[in-house]
């Protein structure tokens, strides 16, 4: 009777040292097995599971694919502000509000044009007038029922709301050409929504065109985890053309379905609080801000803080610029009597008098001079500490990298990481360049940004070091996978690198008794530092490095900075030689990741 053979259950990406290791064999001993048919592979290179299975067969053993456990679905809290908004309610005064909704796609799929579609056919009931004005929202009717449609469409804006801790829509609606099909743009636009944790309703648009190809619209979306109902999924896929508006009536009615099992509900007899839309100036009116009110019932009168805003409500208008007293839940209406207009994403609440809303206000005002960064960042250095603390128990990514075939190995390849303890959740992964779009969406949801053989643009970049964002760049798989691994167990250590920030040429040395030489120099670029650290450099050689600045001057006065094309006075801790046409550099260490 044959020896039967021993079974080795296999992952669907491993490296080849960690395939030796699976087999208890040698590296080499698989390199040329791997040779032998046909393949070359470097130690450290990552093979698919057909190709290990191959290898291990002709060792003598049998593969089998590795059963992943199934994973555990936490209870999240949720990232939509409103079910917080009535959290500490009577649920019996809670009632169904209706759904507002925000629009995303790729540029060209109309947007836009679904909007007035929808706008056009179904304007809500009683305004006999219209639209008059623009609002930012709008309402419209469908089987006499409200839905409300941000109109600013596009998901850097939905991106920035939620970056500074808002979230102004109840479902977002994906708009896919169905000419076209699914686009970065999309796939982005989807990462976004996701990371929202926002119900998806598709809206495949353009039908009417002769090269409309819906199913391979929803083929794509499937692709993407968007199965749509039709094909037994879970998603909610319309076809419909702004055009012709054929299927505008069936997407209302999906959105409807869609909020009717997200049970989204509100107070209308608590205090009003909800979302800023947006603010604006007008030389006759003053500040003016459109809000949607997520709970409670807005009415003229109302003290409200808004960010860093705060006044009483003198007027309000509805959408078709109607003026109205009072704002049930869900409806968007712009309003007079703040002190100045508030950015779009601030939450807003109604205070109890001018006096407590402005004692708020203050005190957010200092809070962001001590801290003006809002949400903390999160680098791969402090994941482990923010996993200790409670924080956290995921490690957030977003995955660029060059070429399709690079895509894969690498998210299953963090994704494997995942332990039961800490998870490693991929939110975007895609091909190209580093970009503000990722920057944003890292900065709004706290995550880390991950690239491979890509760089990040000159804006991503600006844009990452004003809002802490953590760029991370590889051009080795295994150092991305090793340098990952080493954050999730708390081993990874920040590097530091020296930044030029200014530099000065010595144009006189003054000669002070009990003191030694001081440096009269002056600033050649950027700015010098009385805390910063220098080097002297003469002629090309360095003759001092590292060294501490014991005195800055202007004149007679001590100061903390010179800027370019200023004179000044420098004193160094230790070193005293200096000699017309020398060079001070002034340099700050910063961490680089």
């Amino acid at each position: 009777m044959p020896q039967q053979k021993q079974v080795l259950e296999v992952p669907e990406f491993l490296t080849v040292r960690e395939l030796a290791d699976l087999m208890e064999a040698s590296p080499i001993e698989v390199m040329k097995e791997l040779i032998s048919n046909g393949i070359m592979a470097s130690i450290n290179q990552q093979i698919d599971y057909d190709t290990a299975a191959i290898v291990i067969d002709g060792l003598g053993y049998e593969a089998r694919p590795l059963k992943m456990p199934e994973p555990v679905v936490e209870e999240k809290e949720s990232t939509q502000q409103w079910r917080r908004l009535y959290a500490d309610q009577d649920e019996a005064a809670l009632k169904v509000r209706p759904p507002v909704v925000a629009v995303l796609g790729h540029v060209d799929h109309g947007k836009t044009s679904l909007l007035d579609a929808i706008r056009k056919s179904n304007v809500a009931e009683g305004e006999a007038g219209g639209i008059t004005q623009h609002i930012g929202a709008y309402q419209v009717s469908h089987k006499g029922r409200l839905i409300t449609f941000l109109d600013t469409p596009g998901h850097e804006a939905f991106t920035a709301m939620r970056a500074r801790g808002a979230q102004g829509a109840d479902i977002a609606v994906l708009v896919v050409a169905a000419d076209d099909g699914v686009m970065p743009t999309t796939r982005e636009a989807l990462a976004h929504v996701r990371a929202a944790q926002v119900p998806i309703v598709v809206a495949v648009n353009k039908i009417d065109k002769a090269n409309a190809n819906p199913d391979l619209v929803k083929q794509q979306l499937a692709d993407l985890d968007l199965k749509s109902d039709e094909w037994g999924g879970n998603t909610l896929v319309v076809p419909v053309s702004a055009r012709t508006k054929e299927g505008i009536d069936d997407l209302l009615e999906a959105i409807l379905l869609v909020a009717d099992e997200t049970d989204i509900r509100a107070n209308p007899d608590a205090k009003a609080a909800g979302t800023v839309l947006e603010g604006r100036m007008e030389h006759d009116r003053g500040a003016l801000a459109t809000l949607v009110v997520q709970n409670g019932t807005l009415r003229t009168g109302d003290v409200v803080v808004a960010g860093l805003s705060v006044g009483r409500i003198k007027r309000m208008f509805d959408q078709s610029g109607s003026p109205v007293t009072e704002v049930p839940p869900s409806r968007p209406v712009l309003v007079m009597g703040l002190d100045q207009p508030p950015h779009a994403g601030d939450m807003f609440e109604v205070m109890e008098s001018v006096k407590v809303a402005r004692a708020l206000v203050e005190e957010r005002r200092q809070q962001r001079q001590v801290a003006p960064v809002e949400i903390p960042a999160v680098t791969l250095e402090d994941i482990f500490s923010r996993f200790q603390a409670g924080e956290t128990k995921e490690l957030l990514l977003i995955i660029k990298v060059d070429v399709d075939g690079s895509l894969e190995p690498v998210v299953n390849s963090v994704q494997n990481l995942s332990s039961a303890d800490m998870k490693v959740h991929v939110l975007h992964a895609d091909v190209g360049n580093i970009t503000e779009n990722d920057v944003n969406l890292a900065s709004a949801s706290q995550a880390v940004v991950i690239g491979f053989n890509v760089t990040a643009d000159a804006p991503a970049e600006r844009l990452a070091e004003a809002l802490g964002v953590d760029i991370r760049t590889y051009d080795i798989i295994y150092k991305l996978i090793e340098s990952v691994e080493l954050a999730l167990h708390g081993m990874l250590e920040p590097e530091y690198e020296n930044k030029l920030i200014g530099s000065a040429e010595v144009r006189r040395v003054i000669r002070l008794p009990k003191i030694g030489n001081i440096a009269g120099s002056y600033v050649l670029e950027g700015t010098i530092r009385r805390n910063a650290k220098v080097r002297v450099v003469r002629r090309g050689q360095v003759l001092a490095e590292n060294v501490g600045v014991s005195s800055l001057k202007r004149f007679e006065d001590d100061v903390r900075d010179v800027r370019t094309g200023f004179e000044c006075g420098i004193g160094l801790d230790g070193f005293h030689a200096f000699e017309e046409g020398d060079r001070i550099e002034f340099y700050v260490r910063e961490r680089v990741n």
